[in-house]
């Protein structure tokens, strides 16, 4: 019933992130200005007249219905995930023997992500807020997606240490990229270089990194309070094209080394195609000036490229018997 649940509340946790992706990217996140409900009620269904009189007042703003129940489906498919990540606690702590640590983590996770999801409405889509938002998605998917390969008994490989090294590097870098990518989204920096591979005409445009990167700041606002320069948007998107180059680099040298071996190679493949995929979609993204599918399809992107490399770090171990690693021992050992 464990395993069920766990697979079922990781699939479900995909759909929450790609759907609120999809929420943000459409202008949708104060569909409802309060928060649980809409205008207090339980459906935007109930609320019609109180959307209905924010729309008169204000047709262009972001209160509608359609965008009101965009944000409400959100919230209902992220209580349902709150409920399961509370079932799966239940069983594990019923069950002798298993480790409480990662169930009790996804439920310390899950409360603290319902309190940023309160926030981004309350507070006004805050970047530090929404960001964190997305932080604390992502960790929930990674917390799921460990305790999945954990209980399903996902294969373990031995691996050259450089390799299993590599990879744990990938992995944080990755983090990283993502983090700064929902920071671009967030500030709706998207847009600030629209050509490739140069940025407005330049190799080095014209930045300010001391306001794109102040964390304390309303949406749009330096922290004093005064518009946000496009200087820092640019910024903000620049860096997030270094980080996204870095990556790659660190992920096709992952890639490469995982396709020198024989028990490493179905992991070479599918990470290499998850990275040629999200590398494609982000210049999709510059080149048709982000339409909202692509917007959408480059979040899913990376949510697919963070579970790879997440299986790959939970599968790759490194050799406990011989200091000597070459290709042939390794395909020995997997023979074995």
């Amino acid at each position: 019933m464990l395993k069920k649940i766990a697979l079922v509340a990781l699939c479900l946790a995909c759909i929450v992130i790609v759907l609120g992706a999809y929420v943000r990217l459409s202008d949708a996140g104060l569909g409802c200005p309060d928060w649980p409900g809409c205008y207090g009620q339980l459906s935007p269904h109930h609320a019609a007249s109180e959307i209905s009189a924010a729309t008169n007042v204000n047709p262009e703003g972001p209160v509608s219905m359609a965008k009101a129940w965009k944000e409400m489906v959100h919230r209902y498919l992220a209580a349902s995930l709150g409920l399961l990540i509370l079932a799966i606690a239940w069983l594990a702590w019923r069950r002798r023997g298993m480790s409480k640590a990662l169930p009790t983590a996804l439920v310390g996770v899950v409360i603290f992500q319902g309190l940023l999801g309160k926030w981004t409405v309350t507070l006004l889509l805050k970047p530090a807020i929404v960001t964190g938002h997305l932080i604390g998605g992502l960790t929930t998917v990674a917390l799921l997606a460990w305790l999945v390969f954990r209980e399903f008994g996902m294969r373990v490989i031995e691996a050259p240490a450089p390799v299993v090294r590599l990879a744990r590097i990938g992995l944080v870098l990755l983090a990283m990229q993502i983090i700064l990518g929902g920071w671009t989204s967030t500030n709706y920096a998207a847009l600030a270089c629209s050509d490739l591979p140069r940025c407005q005409g330049s190799w080095l445009p014209n930045m300010d990194f001391a306001n794109a990167f102040h964390v304390v700041r309303e949406l749009g606002m330096t922290a004093d309070g005064s518009l946000l320069p496009f200087a820092a948007l640019t910024a903000i998107h620049w860096t997030h094209r270094i980080g996204a180059m870095v990556v790659a680099s660190v992920l096709g040298a992952l890639c490469f080394a995982l396709l020198a071996y024989r028990n490493t190679r179905g992991f070479g493949v599918l990470l290499g195609a998850a990275l040629l995929l999200q590398l494609t979609l982000g210049v999709a993204n510059v080149h048709f000036s982000l339409p909202l599918p692509l917007a959408v399809a480059h979040n899913a992107g990376a949510l697919c490229l963070l579970l790879v490399t997440l299986r790959i770090n939970h599968a790759v171990r490194r050799f406990g018997v011989s200091p000597v690693f070459t290709r042939r021992n390794v395909s020995e050992n997997a023979v074995a």
